[in-house]
């Protein structure tokens, strides 16, 4: 689908100067532009003709993000008349600062930023000055920077434990269960998503009926398969348990490493993830995690980037997403989803 407007916006403009090589972040090098027409990582300075500029910058590349990427330059690609510069910040704030400020001095007309920490949204703000802002996944610590240039597209936190909680309830009333003992992993202690799987989790077994009681003090593993591998292996055979919760896949898939690694068979008692990702979709398949609740990186990414375009035109940043926004307006919901063996073959092509 074309977008006339962009063009029109673009042809506007004076030509920009694509991000200097000495700011190519780590693990991202040079790469040529995708057939979609929407480019990569370039180093070398590059005139952006009569096309709008627009640049995400990620706090680093894993395999949830590097999905988010691919999307949204696909939706570049859809869209048409958009270069799209792609940045990886390697988990480094003030080389995202930096790179914020680049892509303003270069002529953006938005910019898409992951932050590395979201406590700096208000910095990321004032680095880009006048240009229009698009936060992806990670939500604003402090949620009043956003306004009608500097707004927010991922999914609620909020719905992602409660899945889980709706999923658990259920099982232990199938098992006839009023109560049960759950160990909690978190992911990085502070952040938004931590904080509200955790609280949504909690709240809905409360609401549920369910006694919910902690097994051992909650394990902060930072969404690390490894860390939680290393924090869980203790608490086996050391503590009663009847449940494992976490807050994404990855530290859940380090819980049923750490079971395998002292004999015990993981399936012997429900493990909870989120994001279903493609390792998390695979264990769920296995038996190994019972369920998980699906993050959509591709809906992310493409509606970040129709945000962005949206913005740059000055139209709402719905405008073709196919998303809603939330009732203040600068907010683009990507909705949770929960997956279980039942479900978890709808997502392998998502």
């Amino acid at each position: 689908m074309k977008m006339k407007r962009m063009k029109k916006l673009a042809a506007a403009m004076l030509a920009g100067v694509m991000l200097c090589g000495s700011l190519v972040g780590c693990g991202g090098g040079s790469q040529s532009a995708s057939d979609s027409g929407a480019s990569a990582d370039s180093g070398a300075a590059a005139s952006t003709g009569d096309q709008a500029q627009i640049t995400l910058i990620m706090a680093l590349r894993d395999e949830w993000l590097s999905e988010l990427e691919k999307a949204a330059q696909k939706a570049a690609g859809d869209i048409g008349g958009i270069n799209l510069t792609t940045q990886d910040a390697n988990n480094d704030v003030s080389k995202q600062l930096q790179y914020i400020e680049t892509a303003r001095n270069s002529g953006a007309q938005a910019i898409i930023v992951n932050m590395v920490d979201p406590s700096t949204a208000a910095q990321c703000v004032e680095a880009a000055g006048d240009i229009p802002v698009v936060f992806v996944n990670r939500y604003p610590t402090d949620d009043s920077v956003l306004n009608e240039k500097a707004v927010y597209v991922g999914s609620d936190e909020m719905t992602s434990g409660a899945f889980q909680a709706e999923w658990l309830a259920n099982w232990c009333k199938e098992q006839g269960k009023t109560e049960v003992k759950y160990v909690m992993l978190n992911g990085t202690l502070g952040q938004t998503s931590t904080t509200n799987r955790t609280k949504s989790f909690e709240e809905g077994m409360k609401a549920a009926g369910i006694n919910a009681i902690q097994a051992a003090e909650a394990l902060a593993c930072d969404f690390d398969r490894a860390k939680a591998m290393d924090k869980f292996t203790p608490l086996i055979g050391s503590t009663e348990f009847d449940v494992v919760v976490s807050n994404n896949d990855a530290m859940a898939l380090g819980v049923v490493e750490a079971l395998q690694s002292k004999g015990v068979d993981p399936t012997s008692l429900p493990i909870l993830g989120i994001d279903a990702s493609k390792d998390g979709r695979a264990a769920i398949k296995e038996g190994t995690l019972a369920m998980s609740v699906f993050q959509d990186p591709a809906g992310q990414g493409r509606g970040a980037l129709y945000a962005a375009a949206n913005l740059a035109n000055g139209e709402d940043i719905a405008k073709d997403s196919g998303f809603e926004k939330d009732e203040t307006g600068n907010i683009l919901w990507v909705p949770f989803e929960p997956v279980t063996k039942d479900n978890v073959a709808e997502y392998d092509n998502r």
